[in-house]
């Protein structure tokens, strides 16, 4: 079968190969179809280095497809069933499950350094335990989530990361208060989700921030009341809060640099929501005086900072009711074959989201 091999990290590039197969089926398993998946900027991160993943490996874990086969065990899925891939699935059994923090759970993690994938040459992983650009996959049977028929694919891959974690970081993590005040930094797909997010929950005043001009116009598009290059925020900070800092700020891009900006544009008392997945070996850096006098929470959010299932299906209640709007996130759509071309447009800011239909 195709799929999207990185060789080795720090390489700019895939290579489509036709010489791949989907290993590990058996008990417990399923094997996916993949008809749609997304390009989220994590991809980009492990292909750098920046997030770990063992390598070689198939980047992608925004998916959506069908099933092909289950193994022995299965009872919850059929060869048929439509289903989005969840990279990272709850065991149910662990201290986080537990303490209903599913999305803590390490389980899904343990994927990750499990080959997916075979080549002559040898093993493959699959990025995040999933691999999704490959026209078929192997994962666990908690991985693939049933999805209603009405839902395309390409919205389900979607839902199955970039917006779930951006409206659960506004919804379930930050919980942005009608009428505040809110800055968003970094307008990707799941920047604009965190608008999304922001603007349900009420906020009266959105302030996108982001260096690409076509993002800053999206997002107005998607709910901000204004738009600013990053330059522009200490401006946008004064004229709408009176220096004081707004009320929530959102870091989608995942650096320290872009952190640090986002606490100074944080009001005292104020909320930080990190939703950027960045380096191991960048840090932020905040003075013990700063951090006890100006009492801002600094809150990560981790896929959204709840319980993925129930996010899922409140995704699809609010694009059904035209709430949210999904397919507007998708800017731009590539076969397999032209993946380097939506690298590119990830890289430069050019897309939203690309969708790769497989």
């Amino acid at each position: 079968m195709r799929a999207a091999v990185l060789h080795e990290t720090g390489q700019e590039k895939l290579e489509v190969l036709d010489d791949v197969e989907a290993v590990g089926f058996g008990p417990g398993k399923v094997r996916i179809r993949i008809r749609a998946t997304g390009l989220c900027h994590s991809d980009v991160s492990a292909m750098s280095g920046v997030l770990p993943q063992p390598a070689p490996f198939v980047p992608g874990h925004e998916g959506a497809g069908e099933v092909l086969d289950v193994g022995d065990g299965v009872t919850a899925l059929k060869p048929g069933d439509r289903v989005l891939l969840c990279w990272l699935p709850a065991c149910g059994a662990c201290p986080s499950c537990r303490r209903g923090q599913t999305q803590l759970c390490l389980a899904g993690f343990l994927n990750a350094g499990t080959p997916n994938f075979r080549r002559p040459g040898g093993d493959v992983f699959g990025f995040a335990g999933t691999g999704t650009f490959a026209e078929e996959v192997v994962v666990d049977a908690g991985c693939a989530v049933p999805i209603p028929d009405d839902v395309p694919f390409d919205i389900a891959a979607l839902i199955g990361c970039g917006v779930t974690t951006g409206l659960g970081a506004a919804i379930n993590t930050a919980r942005v208060e009608a009428g505040s005040s809110v800055a968003v930094i970094g307008c990707g797909g799941v920047g604009i989700s965190a608008v999304q997010g922001a603007r349900l929950q009420g906020a009266a005043q959105i302030v996108a921030v982001d260096p690409v001009a076509s993002r800053r116009e999206a997002a107005l598009r998607f709910g901000a009341t204004e738009a600013v290059a990053p330059e522009e925020l200490p401006d946008a900070k004064q004229r709408i809060t009176a220096g004081e800092g707004f009320d929530c700020v959102f870091e989608v891009v995942g650096r320290s640099a872009t952190a640090r900006t986002a606490y100074e544009a944080t009001r005292r008392g104020g909320t930080l929501c990190v939703v950027g997945a960045g380096a191991m070996d960048d840090f932020l850096q905040l003075n013990m005086f700063e951090l006890f006098f100006d009492e801002k929470r600094i809150l990560p959010s981790m896929y959204g900072g709840g319980d993925v299932l129930r996010s899922y299906e409140r995704a699809i209640a609010l694009w059904r009711a035209g709430r949210i709007d999904l397919a507007g996130l998708i800017t731009h759509r590539v076969p397999l074959a032209g993946i380097n071309d939506a690298l590119e447009q990830m890289r430069t800011g050019e897309a939203l989201r690309t969708c790769v239909e497989i």
